[in-house]
């Protein structure tokens, strides 16, 4: 496999992670149950990366489970806005150089330095899986080490019921 940008980034900051082709878009229950089976990971280890843009800080990053909503005024509250609006889809690959279902926190943070947040839920997993920077491709991290390396912070972003 080829490494993306995100995954030579962790290279070089020798952060450790395990590339994997897995694509569970567009598939059934039963099929996407199947394929996180052959990588031993379950659907509430897989973590989104979603590009905001606050009032005062311009654009900020959640990493949060794939399973869970943010709560855009605990976003807000974590980064020092008073208000947080996700980007429009259409700004989306200009503000943060990735496409929908590619962005990750490593290769946003290296292109943009955008203050980045982890959901509290992260900080005690031994791995989460991310977008490896392209479609159909994850990378298995430690959450504290690629915290470490973007300046993350472990906050509390779900919105609960």
């Amino acid at each position: 496999m080829k490494k993306t940008l995100p995954e030579q980034v962790m290279d070089k900051h020798k952060v450790k992670y395990e590339p994997l082709e897995l694509n569970i878009l567009d598939k059934t229950p039963v099929q996407r149950d199947a394929i996180l089976e052959t990588f031993h990971v379950k659907h509430d280890d897989i973590y989104k990366t979603l590009a905001a843009h606050g009032d005062k800080t311009g654009p900020i990053v959640a990493v949060l489970p794939i399973t869970k909503h943010l709560s855009l005024k605990k976003l807000a509250a974590a980064s020092g806005n008073k208000k947080v609006a996700m980007l429009p889809l259409k700004e989306l690959q200009r503000t943060t150089g990735y496409i929908h279902g590619a962005n990750n926190p490593v290769g946003i943070w290296q292109n943009k330095h955008f203050p980045i947040y982890f959901d509290l839920s992260a900080a005690e997993q031994p791995f989460i899986l991310v977008s490896g920077g392209e479609l159909s491709r994850s990378d298995k991290i430690n959450p504290r080490d690629v915290a470490s390396l973007v300046g993350a912070e472990f906050v509390d972003l779900l919105e609960h019921d």
